[in-house]
This record gives structure tokens, sequence and C-alpha cells, in this order.
């Protein structure tokens, strides 16, 4: 029987993993997909990280190449299967988790039930995404971020990009090179430098630890994250590349009506809307709210004794789900749970 099941082979499961064999446990790692990459080759072909290399590694193997760079989707799907590779770590993949009981030990369902006394989950989030109503009934398209892969589908027609964050922004500047395109917002979209002084701000971060404070204590809405940018986005917007308006207040058909009582046609709306854990194995277990998210503090259940997570956004800090901040989390959760 292992010491420890752990449950999503992407980022934060794998930098778990990493921590249980550290610790001279032995975990075995279950993934869903066909390797244990996590979701990164679902995401748009053009994402870059907002972190420099040297800022985005898992803990044990740094990420290759120039450190200065700011790595692309495909160098973190690659970087991810070389960590996997060097991991003594039992690996199951096409193994998705059905359910999970607990009776002193806790019994997880995927096809095969594997046993053991510790429990972490880190399927992250992509996996349900988030897509808020529509105030009425559009007959255009819609799609969330997740299902984004490039532009040259969208060449020609008008969208609304719905949301104010980097992947809001990222998506709506790359479309507005082929379409006409509208950031729809609650609120202005807010820009951070992220390069003061010639510097990124994980460098900041790291000098002044400000990264890594944690949030205020269970606290349920964390603060929204501004689009970094280098002035690209800023510049964008500016020109009406995409443009910004506040958010549409009616959709009926494919006509969309804006505060100004102005209305038009719109072919797409775009939800990059953000995401909410990936859970929907433990409801069964007692572990969840009612609205599906974990009873936990600081990745720490507070229903299961033996239960963590690691890779949930503000888990314990802004850098919680990042590719830097889950190994941290993890060896927080690992030793947190073994005491």
């Amino acid at each position: 029987m292992p010491d420890a099941i752990v449950v999503g082979g992407g980022q934060s499961g794998l930098a778990t993993a990493y921590v249980l064999r550290q610790a001279g446990l032995t975990p075995v790692l279950l993934e869903a997909g066909a390797e244990p990459v996590g979701s990164w080759p679902r995401y748009y072909e053009s994402l870059t990280l907002f972190s420099p290399a040297r800022y985005s590694s898992l803990p044990g193997k740094a990420f290759p190449g120039d450190p200065a760079r700011y790595p692309h989707r495909d160098e973190v799907i690659d970087y991810l299967r070389d960590y996997a590779a060097t991991l003594d770590v039992d690996i199951r993949t096409g193994t998705r988790v059905t359910s999970v009981r607990h009776d002193g030990d806790f019994e997880v369902h995927a096809g095969e039930t594997f046993t053991a006394p510790m429990l972490i989950a880190a399927t992250g989030a992509f996996g349900s995404p988030f897509q808020p109503s529509l105030p009425g009934l559009f007959t255009g398209r819609t799609l969330h971020a997740m299902d984004y892969r490039e532009p040259s589908a969208f060449e020609g027609q008008r969208i609304v990009v719905v949301g104010a964050g980097n992947t809001a922004a990222q998506i709506g500047t790359e479309l507005a090179g082929h379409a006409r395109v509208t950031l729809a917002t609650r609120k202005p979209v807010a820009f951070v430098t992220q390069r003061p002084l010639g510097q990124d701000l994980q460098f900041w971060f790291t000098v002044t630890g400000t990264g890594f404070l944690p949030i205020p204590s269970r606290q349920r809405n964390p603060p929204t994250v501004p689009v970094l940018d280098t002035g690209v986005y800023r510049r964008a917007v500016r020109a009406g590349k995409p443009d910004q308006r506040r958010m549409f207040t009616r959709v009926e058909g494919q006509r969309v009506t804006w505060p100004d009582g102005s209305a038009e046609d719109v072919d797409t709306i775009i939800f990059a809307t953000g995401y909410r854990p990936d859970l929907g194995y433990l409801a069964g277990l007692g572990a969840l709210d009612a609205d599906g998210m974990p009873v936990q503090y600081k990745g720490l259940s507070t229903t299961h004794a033996g239960l963590g997570y690691v890779g949930l956004e503000w888990q314990r800090c802004l850098l919680s789900a990042s590719l830097r901040g889950v190994g941290r989390d993890a060896r927080y959760v690992v030793r947190k749970l073994r005491q």
C-alpha cells in the first residue's frame, strides 16, 4: 500500500510527488490524461508565461535554457514531461479518479481501487471552467477560453471577450489582429508593469518576499490579479485593438446591448472568466461545500485528517497556483499532514 495518493499529474501533482519522495514516503500519482503534463497541451497555442524561466521551476529541477526568457506553452509541456521522467514515483496515466471513500484510510476509485492513509488532491482547475450566465439568450457562438486555440478561425468576426485578466488581455490582443474585438469588463482593466526598473516582478517578489506573503486568514474572495504588461497590452487597448467597454446589459439573438443603450450584432463571445477547483470526485466524501469548493485552510482539509490540496488559487499566497509556488505549498502540506 502506498503512503500517499496524489490525484493529478500536472505541475501541482508532480511537485507534490517529488516532495513526498524527498520526505521518504512512497506515493502513487493518478493522472487522467495520457501523460503527466496536466492541462498544458490544451491551452491556447500562443500562451506565454508571465514569469521568466528562472522563476518557473518545480522543486529539484531548474527550467532549462536562457533563465531570462519567458517560456512558451510547448516549452512548459517538455519541461513537465522531463520532470516526470526523473521522478522515482509510480505514475498511473489514463487513470481518472471518480470517487473517494474514507474509512480509516482513503479509498480512491479509478477503475481499480487505491488505498492510502494520505490523499492530496492536485487536480487544479482547468477541468472546471467558470462561465457566467448571460443576460438573455445569445444565438451566436459562445466558448470559454479553455476551448480557444488560435485566431485564424475567427477571421473577420465581431468578437466580445469577457474578462479583465491576463488571459483576456492575451487572447483579445491576439484576436484583434484578425477580428474586431472588445474586452467586456465590470471594471477597467488594471495593468501592472511587468518589468519595473528593468527587472521582472518575480525578481522584486524575491527581493522583498511579497510574492509569498500570506493572504488574510480564510479569505473567501481574494483580490483580482491585474494584467502583467511589458506595455504591449496597454498600448493595444489604448489603440482600440481590442477596445474596452463596460459589461453588456442584454443579449437577444446575436444582438448585444451596451450600457449606453447602443446595440450591435456579435458573432462570438469568449469567456475568459477563470476556473473553479476541479474536485468533483470528492463530492461524496463530504469534503466540499455547497458550491463545490474544498473546505480547507492553507491546503489542509478541515473535514478529513490526512487530506490535503496543492494548486488551489490563493491557497496560501499570490503564487500558490504557479509553477514556482506549488512546490512551496506542497512542502507545507506534506509537512503538516505528517505531523
